[in-house]
């Protein structure tokens, strides 16, 4: 039975079965347009500090608040 807080389970299940955490692989998968191709997105190195910790927020990092723009890019890369 499908998770109802999963809001991209196929994406769930394809990174779960890649090695991700339960909890990363949820993050991704709800994280809005996930998984959608276009690579129109700039490097987290030209993004604003408040785009930053939007994106943050959006994928569940907790801390964000306190931390510099450095950290946050630092984060979103690596958790």
């Amino acid at each position: 039975m499908p998770d109802p807080r999963i809001k991209n389970e196929d994406q769930y299940r394809a990174l779960v079965e890649k090695g991700y955490s339960k909890e990363k692989a949820a993050r991704i998968a709800n994280t809005p347009d996930a998984g959608v191709k276009g690579g129109r997105a700039k490097p987290y190195d030209e993004w604003t500090k408040e785009e930053l910790y939007q994106q943050a927020r959006r994928v569940g990092i907790p801390g964000r608040s306190y931390m510099s723009k450095k950290k946050l890019i630092y984060s979103l890369r690596n958790n």
